[in-house]
């Protein structure tokens, strides 16, 4: 009985790992970032959380539609279509640079919010120069992001994967050399790590133009574009796929952004203790996208091949593999809680030894309930995949409201700010949300699947 499902492991990580490993590259960036950030103190590192609030918003949704691509491209690819396949690349590049440079508008035009929220007036400070430049990178990622998708599309997950290798690289460098002022650079602190950021995704998006544009496969799909020829039924269709994609990836992000917000409002301390486990959390988060997506491919095949029983065994596999690896993690967590906060700071300050102490104490104890919610968050987004691959959104989009916003965020609210229990309290509302999502959306592709298979 088990073994049906193990047999299932080993191509589960085949298919997933090279999106893992893109994921996780996106992820480093911001690791990177943080613990050069925390070496200059906790109100740096307060400031950059504060700022990539925003751009997460932003960023959830620019990625939510443009993973509207993948799908289409691989329906052209199959059928042998080349002219659908680039079209739905040119439609994607067009609508994904209209939502980097609506979405960098917006951004720009929602800074004064800061003032008002509460935040610690030093933090704003910091944060708001530091946001203008983040905020405008969004344009270049979201647009790599159509590649991106496109490149999945057609099952090629290792070109993404070096792009953001090297951007990686040309992030942690620019870093080194602008926040310190290293080799005679000028030390421009976080706005320093704001221009690493900017430059290594304008970098990510021409190494991967350039790496598709000089393979012969992909050359034709990615040249001679007629960006006057717009058709309003494809700009539609990726819409019509993306919008409930976006909305799903939109409710989860601002609800941990709402955390950061809370976390603002009890002081730098607490938002930096909050940016530290969360960035930890989602490092760890992107194995269970990765395999979210093996999910979407393989259960959207077997749908295509209408062997639905196969389907149902494949989709809980993917459930078990990310369970058991999320149990892992879970356990690193708790091991380690008292220790991975330090990497972010340096402990050695003097001058902030007092503010540095707290933040670790306090992240140590965030990390506690983050060990357990990574065992929700990986099932809820896994099932999340798999019901995508059923072509099943509109209902998984209002499951994911529900979870985070009508459970989680009033648990978080009332405990964060009301009880003792302060940035904990946060986190278990985080915790109880996750979990309602991931049992709400796991009994639904339980009923989806048992239909198809007593219809068939």
């Amino acid at each position: 009985m088990f073994q049906q499902y193990t047999k299932e492991f080993r191509y589960n990580l085949k298919l997933s790992y090279p999106v893992i490993l893109g994921m996780l590259g996106h992820t480093f960036v911001a690791f990177a970032d943080n613990i050069m950030v925390g070496q200059l103190g906790t109100a740096e590192l307060a400031a950059v959380s504060l700022g990539n609030s925003f751009v997460f918003i932003a960023m959830s949704l620019g990625i939510g539609f443009s993973t509207a691509i993948t799908p289409l491209v691989a329906e052209a690819d199959g059928a042998g279509n080349r002219a659908n396949g680039k079209s739905a690349l040119k439609h994607g590049l067009v609508l994904c640079s209209f939502l980097g440079l609506s979405l960098f508008g917006i951004i720009l035009l929602c800074k004064p919010l800061m003032y008002v929220m509460q935040q610690p007036k030093e933090v704003v400070e910091l944060a708001i120069p530091y946001l203008e430049l983040v905020a405008f990178s969004l344009v270049p990622l979201i647009i790599f992001q159509a590649f991106k998708q496109f490149s999945e599309g057609l099952s090629q997950t290792k070109y993404p994967m070096y792009a953001t290798i090297l951007a990686n690289v040309v992030n942690i460098v620019l870093n080194y050399l602008l926040i310190f002022g290293s080799f005679g650079f000028p030390k421009l602190g976080i706005v320093g790590a704001a221009i690493g950021t900017l430059v290594s995704r304008v970098v990510m998006v021409a190494f991967i133009w350039y790496l598709l544009k000089s393979k012969k496969k992909f050359h034709e799909y990615v040249t001679g574009f007629n960006f006057k020829k717009i058709e309003k039924g494809v700009m539609q269709k990726i819409i019509n796929l993306g919008f409930p994609s976006a909305l799903q990836m939109f409710f989860e992000v601002a609800i941990f952004t709402a955390a950061i917000w809370l976390s603002g409002v009890l002081g730098k301390n607490a938002q930096a203790a909050n940016q530290i486990a969360l960035n930890l959390s989602s490092m760890t988060f992107m194995v269970g996208m990765g395999l979210g997506v093996a999910a979407m491919v393989r259960v959207g095949n077997q749908k295509g091949l209408k062997d639905f029983k196969a389907l149902r065994r494949i989709g809980i596999s993917i459930f078990l593999l990310t369970f058991l690896l999320e149990i892992v993690f879970a356990t690193i967590f708790l091991l380690g809680r008292n220790w991975l906060p330090t990497i972010y700071l340096d402990v050695d300050d003097v001058a902030n030894q007092i503010d540095n102490t707290e933040v670790i104490f306090l992240a140590a104890k965030l990390l506690l309930v983050a060990a357990v919610f990574q065992i929700s968050d990986g099932i809820q987004v896994v099932v999340l995949g798999a019901l995508r691959g059923l072509q099943d959104v509109k209902i998984p989009t209002l499951i994911t409201f529900i979870a985070y916003w009508l459970i989680g965020f009033p648990v978080s609210y009332y405990l964060g700010l009301f009880t003792e229990y302060k940035s904990t309290g946060i986190w278990i509302g985080l915790l109880l949300g996750l979990t309602a999502s991931a049992v709400m959306l796991y009994l639904r592709f339980n009923y989806l699947t048992k239909r198809l298979i007593l219809n068939s």
